[in-house]
């Protein structure tokens, strides 16, 4: 079966956000192949096995009143149609604290996977010094202690970086969770 196509998480089999499982959708009841593991915010705590194509098509919002990503994690000027597609038609990603989602040429960035620094050199060596870049001039890091936050960058124990590139001039831009 052909995965539902997301603008702002165009591949969440490589993220993580969705995986093969042969359980039933709690929105449609059917067994698709493929279940959603992200953040669901909603009133019910126990909420889980949604498919995607119950998150692209929106029903799982319309019926659960969940979302997937959370609002506060997109820039306040980002339009109101976009807010909607990303939080309630677009798989979200497991983070240690709140998730944060970039936004550049006027529009919210696609989110493309966690990453280690082990992950970094192994598969994307171009991104540490783009990484390092960001731990400087966003997060004001400098010296030994960007050098070490870099160096400790874990995907599965944190902290994580987040990698995201821009639909438009293609630039990647970087959220680095901390525990």
């Amino acid at each position: 079966m052909i995965l539902p196509t997301f603008r702002y998480h165009p591949d969440p089999l490589a993220s993580g956000s969705i995986v093969a499982a042969g359980g039933s959708c709690a929105v449609c009841r059917q067994r698709r192949g493929y279940l959603y593991t992200g953040p669901i915010y909603g009133e019910g705590d126990d909420i889980s096995d949604i498919c995607p194509w119950c998150i692209a098509d929106g029903s799982a919002h319309a019926k659960l009143d969940v979302t997937f990503v959370d609002d506060e994690a997109l820039a306040a000027d980002i339009s109101a149609a976009i807010e909607v597609e990303i939080t309630c038609r677009t798989p979200g990603f497991a983070s240690w604290q709140s998730e944060q989602w970039p936004c550049c040429c006027d529009d919210a960035a696609a989110f493309l996977k966690p990453v280690g620094i082990a992950e970094i050199r192994r598969d994307h060596y171009e991104w540490e010094g783009l990484l390092m870049g960001h731990i400087v001039q966003s997060m004001r890091l400098s010296g030994g202690a960007a050098r070490r936050l870099l160096e400790s960058l874990d995907k599965e124990s944190g902290p994580t970086a987040y990698a995201f590139q821009c639909l438009h001039c293609h630039r990647l831009h970087f959220y680095i969770d901390q525990l």
